[in-house]
């Protein structure tokens, strides 16, 4: 399995445990799943780079509202596009 494919499938895996209301086991797998995204977009085209900045600033402000199911959305969406975007 890729890099890119296991970070993606992690993505997933998060925003399923937010959804069941896991949110402290979601959460410390988050930072994981965030340091990796990182990692991986921090070679992406420019513009792909700011549209991550923003997602990003997104899901920490749903984690400040304990907003799960929008965390979990803009995990499983909106960060599996950007990374599925890229050519790693």
């Amino acid at each position: 399995m890729s890099v890119l494919k296991q970070c993606v499938d992690e993505c997933r895996q998060c925003a399923r445990l937010f959804r069941l209301g896991r949110d402290v086991e979601a959460a410390l797998t988050m930072v994981d799943v965030f340091d990796e995204a990182q990692r991986l977009l921090s070679t992406a085209p420019r513009d792909i780079q700011l549209k991550w900045t923003q997602v990003l600033t997104h899901m920490l402000e749903c984690q400040e509202r304990q907003d799960w199911l929008g965390l979990a959305d803009f995990m499983e969406y909106e960060s599996v596009d950007l990374l599925e975007s890229v050519q790693v």
